[in-house]
């Protein structure tokens, strides 16, 4: 199995791939959230891999040196399969886009026929710490829950999925992460 780069080959794939400064700042300080984040949840005994959520949430919007719209998850994993990058990593790339897109939706969309839904912890807490996150600057759960319904309205189903998985991480790790 492929190894995870480290957090300084990380940033030089983002840079290789041509990444914008603001895009690789923006993984920077989503890195820096999902981490306190699973580190809180290795701090109540639950099982998660540092490495992989540091490493998924540095390369997440690897896409975005492609594209801006929601494809970017999609170019990005084609992006972390060409450099053989582990698998759980690139479910990371490719799951993190808006709160999780199930089959049905991603199809209606124009996404390719599958699920898109963060299934594993590491996958959750990078999407959810990617959604904390406006630019370079954290936001509160109620701040991204406004953003995000300006985009999708708020009886989007999305809408829905983004609480819950608040509530999922909230139950662990409070309500203040930083």
């Amino acid at each position: 199995m492929p190894r995870l780069p480290s957090s300084k080959e990380a940033i030089q794939i983002l840079e290789d791939e041509g990444c914008s400064i603001t895009v690789i700042h923006h993984c920077k300080v989503v890195s820096h959230l999902a981490v306190k984040i699973a580190k809180r949840f290795r701090d109540k005994g639950i099982q998660v891999d540092m490495k992989l959520v540091e490493i998924g949430s540095l390369l997440h919007d690897i896409g975005r040196s492609k594209i801006h719209n929601i494809q970017h998850g999609i170019i990005g994993a084609k992006i972390a399969s060409s450099l053989d990058l582990p698998k759980p990593l690139i479910k990371i790339i490719e799951r993190h886009i808006g709160a999780g897109i199930p089959r049905e939706e991603a199809r209606r969309i124009g996404l390719p026929n599958r699920d898109y839904l963060p299934l594993s912890l590491e996958e959750k807490i990078v999407t959810y710490a990617d959604k904390l996150v406006k630019g370079s600057r954290y936001i509160s759960f109620e701040e991204a829950l406004n953003d995000f319904s300006k985009e999708v309205g708020w009886n989007h189903p999305a809408i829905k999925r983004f609480r819950k998985l608040d509530e999922e991480i909230s139950a662990v790790v409070g309500e203040k992460i930083w």
